[in-house]
């Protein structure tokens, strides 16, 4: 990856619905080269998708916790249980997993305080393997979508 392709990243990041022709220009391109660098980007899993940032609070989303999640076992496939169902479930925005503790850091949000009470005591605590859940309310994003520095 090269100085062109960073900066062909970088405005998609801030405007991925721009043309390629507009993208060619930002980047100083002609629009045949710039489209075949944006399509190798594509083939080569470096651009993952296209996407429109959404607020959630003003979609009707009002409650987001973050959990912190240990794990009872790491075996293979407990842990692959675990995030199996944590893919199932699509108020879960966000989950990654950790070294050390706790196993998994996972964002929810939900319409509600109820909503998210009935989706984590039938579905996200009944999950084999988890040891703990630990849990804290959002109180607001301050950075969130942030795109990545090339």
């Amino acid at each position: 990856m090269d100085a062109i392709d960073r900066r062909i990243l970088a405005e998609l990041q801030q405007d991925g619905r721009q043309t390629i022709t507009e993208l060619a220009r930002r980047v100083q391109l002609s629009v045949s080269p710039c489209l075949r660098r944006v399509r190798a980007l594509e083939r080569d899993g470096v651009i993952t998708g296209y996407h429109a940032s959404v607020d959630p609070r003003k979609a009707g989303l009002e409650f987001e916790a973050l959990l912190f999640i240990t794990m009872s076992r790491s075996d293979a496939t407990t842990l692959a249980q675990l995030e199996e169902a944590m893919t199932a479930i699509d108020e879960i925005v966000d989950c990654q997993r950790l070294f050390g503790e706790p196993d998994y850091l996972v964002r929810v949000i939900t319409r509600s305080l109820t909503d998210y009470q009935t989706l984590y005591d039938t579905r996200i605590a009944d999950i084999p393997g988890i040891e703990r859940i630990r849990s804290t309310l959002v109180m607001r994003s301050v950075v969130s979508d942030r795109p990545i520095r090339m």
